[in-house]
This record gives structure tokens, sequence and C-alpha cells, in this order.
């Protein structure tokens, strides 16, 4: 099948915008939850009317700071109840919301603040305001910065700017907020391009909305249960979070925020989530570390039988029904193994999405057959979330599901996925010809990713056009940066990043054979390249240009671990183009030992 799709169930109305759900709620059902915030080792309820007030009280604040309807604020915090706060306040005083990790380097903050030409900014604290203006000169674009934490030293800090709303009348914020339409941007959301230098994405309120009646119309049995609760995990500069955030707030879903990772079984545990959204890496580390355990407590064997079990139960589903001898088994180790992995994630979790990079059959299998399936789904930035997913009803593990409504997929003539529809974005920031050249003539969003559809609408990705490399912890990395900076050194003749779907990013080095030779004089060694890749010096400095290249870049996108290789590749062996730029498929087949070995 080429093409695919599946009919919007409501149009979204010229007028409409994410700040309708929040005024509905407060309305319609001022006293329900609909965020539990951390406070200390409990849990404080939030409910709509309150959440309401305090969006206005804040927007009105920014509205007295002097901002102006389509005004870029710039937002950097961990992934915490005042981030929605803020992100909803911007909107309603008609502004534009650009959110930036707070793990980002330097350089990037400023190109992002430089880019999106952001007026005024909020971060989580006076260390993340001073990365916004130090050194001298860095975000002159800036006007004013509020921190969401109260600042010893008296800096400004969002508490102060509700204050200076006060003196803002209720009615001017209420033309404000009706001002605010369908078709204006909601935010920028800054993408990894393939050059390596980050794209702003322009999303509508319009593609979020899209976005969600296709989602919430296919996704009902996780939202229509009294008790619905997620609770969010997720860095919010990323899109999945993002919807997941405006999703909860529309579907009514009592939301959670916390952004410390060490402590996510605790959390998990305390807040008792019905559904879970993560990116594949999390559920790696759930299945990894009780694997672990359980060899540790002598268990191992039971462990690994009870994964074989999970596996086979859930493949016996899509096959038919699991047979007698099967589901016996299934019911003991039920008791012994898999109720203690679904306590692991609150031991109310029914459901988990999954997105940002792929899954895994055997992952996906494995926690069906513990009782949490997993609807894996596949979006981008540039879609403002899932443009397909898997559905209760409707699961094909191994695949990313079916188009969400208001979306078609369709195959182009050499195998790329091609998306259509209103959720599809407006185009990058400022940047015309990357606009033009991603969407295409006729409109179709070119994804980069290669693709196949089944008969019955069914996606699967089969491989990446782009270079562009997703972990499996879902971020996003471009190659080029890190590549270039590496090369650079002088010992280095080649590099090359890998990582798409693992767990870390890693590299490949090979060595210029005169600039070895000349360090091994240097350094009185003897013996080839072959015989030397792991000598501690050599080691040492390549590992000076990773650390050099690592600066560029966030934590999450830097080179863990690399393999210096005995021999250099050259246009000559074939992993070099006449224009010496790397094969990356035949050098990922010919040295896929040492790359499995990176992730050893």
């Amino acid at each position: 099948m080429r093409e695919f799709a599946t009919p919007l169930v409501s149009d979204v109305a010229d007028s409409a915008t994410l700040l309708d759900d929040v005024e509905a709620n407060a309305r319609e059902h001022p006293d329900a939850v609909s965020f539990s915030r951390r406070a200390g080792e409990t849990w404080e309820d939030v409910t709509a009317g309150e959440f309401l007030v305090q969006v206005r009280a804040l927007a009105k604040g920014f509205v007295a700071a002097g901002m102006a309807h389509g005004d870029r604020v710039a937002l950097m915090a961990k992934t915490r109840y005042e981030w929605t706060l803020v992100d909803y306040a911007v909107w309603y005083a008609g502004g534009v919301t650009v959110p930036i990790y707070v793990t980002s380097a330097p350089d990037m903050v400023d190109w992002l603040l430089a880019d999106s030409g952001a007026r005024f900014a909020v971060v989580e604290q006076s260390a993340h305001a001073a990365r916004l203006t130090e050194p001298a000169g860095r975000a002159a674009v800036v006007e004013s910065i509020w921190t969401i934490e109260p600042d010893a030293d008296g800096a400004a800090d969002i508490a102060g700017l509700v204050a200076r709303g006060e003196s803002a009348s209720d009615a001017g914020l209420d033309e404000r907020r009706t001002a605010v339409t369908a078709d204006d941007v909601a935010t920028i959301v800054y993408t990894s391009g393939t050059t390596g230098r980050p794209k702003g994405c322009v999303l509508t309120h319009r593609n979020f909305l899209v976005e969600l009646e296709g989602t919430t119309a296919e996704l009902h049995e996780l939202f229509e249960s009294d008790d619905a609760a997620t609770l969010l995990f997720l860095p919010l500069p990323h899109v999945f979070a993002r919807i997941v955030q405006v999703g909860a707030v529309k579907n009514r879903v009592r939301l959670g925020h916390t952004a410390d990772v060490r402590h996510l079984v605790d959390d998990l545990e305390s807040f008792a989530p019905t559904f879970v959204l993560a990116v594949p890496r999390m559920f790696e580390k759930i299945f990894n570390t009780a694997s672990q355990r359980a060899t540790v407590d002598g268990r191992g064997r039971m462990f690994d039988r009870a994964t074989d079990v999970a596996i086979a139960y859930s493949r016996a589903l899509d096959d038919g029904r699991p047979g007698p001898v099967l589901r016996a088994q299934h019911r003991v180790l039920d008791r012994l193994v898999y109720q203690r992995l679904r306590a692991s994630l609150g031991g109310r979790c029914r459901w988990a999405i999954s997105g940002g990079a792929p899954l895994g059959e055997r992952l996906g299998h494995f926690f069906r057959g513990i009782g949490i399936p997993v609807l894996e789904g596949y979006g981008l930035t540039e879609t403002a979330g899932a443009v397909t997913v898997n559905l209760p009803d409707a699961m094909r593990i191994g695949t990313v599901g079916r188009p969400v409504p208001g979306a078609t997929v369709r195959v182009s003539d050499d195998g790329e996925l091609l998306i259509a529809g209103d959720l599809v974005f407006r185009g990058y920031w400022g940047d015309e010809a990357a606009t033009a050249e991603v969407l295409g003539e006729a409109g179709w969003l070119h994804t980069g990713d290669l693709g196949e559809i089944d008969e019955e609408g069914f996606v699967r990705v089969t491989g990446r056009r782009k270079e562009i490399l997703v972990t499996s912890g879902g971020k996003n990395v471009a190659p080029a940066v890190l590549e270039d900076r590496i090369r650079a050194h002088p010992l280095v003749s080649q590099c090359m990043v890998v990582g798409d779907g693992r767990p870390y990013v890693a590299a490949l080095v090979t060595l210029d054979p005169d600039a070895f030779a000349v360090w091994r004089s240097q350094r009185d060694k003897h013996g080839d390249l072959a015989a030397l890749a792991t000598d501690p010096d050599l080691v040492a400095d390549v590992q000076q240009a990773v650390d050099g290249a690592n600066t560029a870049v966030s934590r999450a996108e830097s080179i863990r671990r690399f393999a210096i290789l005995s021999v250099d590749w050259t246009e000559e062996s074939g992993e070099l183009t006449p224009s010496l730029k790397v094969r990356r498929n035949l050098v990922m087949r010919e040295f896929r030992r040492e790359i499995a070995d990176l992730y050893d």
C-alpha cells in the first residue's frame, strides 16, 4: 500500500486555542484535580479552578511587563508544575513559548535566543539566568529574565511578576486571550538539522488541537476512567512531553511532574499513574534493572523463564489464544514476577505509550506479556507529536500503528514516508529555504525516514534517510557537530558517530598514518596501530578531542565511548566517497563488531 489516511473526527474552529480547555475545565469541573505538584515528600493537588486563577495571574504579569501579541518567551527549566503554568500563561497573554533544554550547551543557548528573537525569558533558577547573560553581550535581545525559584540574591522571580500583574485589568487580559486564534503560533520548538544547526519548528494552536482531536478519539480508553492520571518525566522541550501536557489538560487527566529520574520508581509508586508515556530507554531500564536484581537475588533463571513466557504469551495473543499450558505458566509467573514489575510503575498502570525512537519487538511483547501493553507510535517535532500510533483494540507489535485522525501517510517512490494534514507544522522559523525543502512543492512533509504501509494501514519504519541519530532515550543527535570537531585534532583522520536506537552516543575514530607515526616516535612507542590502538596514552590524546567536541552539545548528545580503529578509511578501500564523505551504511556493516563492543 502506498497511502493511508484516517479522517479527522471533527474540524477545529478558527477561533479555537489550547486555552479553551483551561477555561472549560474551570467552568465545568472547578473542583476536579488537574495537577498534583510535588511538595516535599507528598503531592499537593491543584484543581482546575485554581489552575485557571494562577494562569491568569501570571499572564497579567507578562502583560504588565510589556509583552505584546506574538512575542517570544524563552523557557528553561526542568520538568515541573511551573513549566506548564508558565507555558499556558504565555499563551494566555498572546505570546509564543521557546523551550530550551537545561542541558543545552552555551553556543546552543546563544543560537536559540538570537534566532527566535526572544524578548523575555523564564528560567528555573538564578544559575540558569546567568547562562543567558554571561559572558557580557550574550542574549542581548532578552529584555527581562524571571526565575521560577525565589533567589536569595533578590533576582526577579515569577512571584514578583504575578504581583506586578495585579495592576493589569481582567478585561484587558480577556481581550488579549480572545485575540489568539487557531492559526497563531503557540511555540517554536528547535530540533537538530542535517547540518547540525538547529531549526525552529513553528507550531500553531491548530497543529496541537488537530493532534489532540485525533489521539483523544483513538486512545479514549486511557482517558475515560475517573481516576486517569499520568506522571510526566520527559523533558518538556521535547514535543512528545509537550503533547502529554496539553493532552492531560484537554482530557482532564491528573498530571504530575518529576525531573529526578534517580527517584523515579519512588515517584511512580507514590503518584500511581494509570498510564505512562516514555521513550524506549525507560522500558529498557525497567527490564534491565529487574533482570540484574533477579540475578543478584539468585532468581536469575526464574526471571529468564518469566521473560520467555511473557514474550510467548504475547505472541500467542497475536496468533489467536495462548494454549492451556502457556496460560498456566503465565498465571504462576504473574504471582512470582510480573506483579513486582507492575508495582515498579505504581501498581495501577494499565497502559504505556512509547515514542521518540524504535522500541523493538522483543520489549513490546515482553511488556504486553506482563500486563502492560506498550502502544508504540511515530511522529516528529514537525507534526506536533504522533502521526501514527498503535491502539488498545488495534495493536500490531513491530509497527508504529496506523495514522491518527487528521493524518495521511504516503510512501514515496523511493520509500520515504511523507505526511500531510493540519498537524503538519507551518515551517521553520526564519528559514524559507529549509521549509520549502522539507515540505516540497505539494506540501507533503518529507520525514527523511523510510517505511512501508501494510494492507490494513499499519506503518513500519524501516530505516532513516537522514543522518540525524535518535538514541533509545529519544534524543536527536546531529553527528556533524561532533565529527567535525574531532576531525580537527591532529591525530584524527576520520570519525563517525553512532548511536541510533542505542542508549548513548559513541564513535569510531581512525588516525592519520603520518600523524600517528610522529606521535609514536615522540612517545617512544613500539608497534603498529593495531598493537597500540588501546594504548592509554593514545586513548588519552584522542579523549581530549572527544572532550572538546562534547562541549558543543548537551550531555545527552555527548560521546560516552569511542574506539580507535587499526585502519584508516579511504576512497580506495570504499569507506569514503570521492568527496571524502563517509559511506555510513558501509562502515556500519564492515565495523559492526567494533560498534557492538562499544555497547557491550
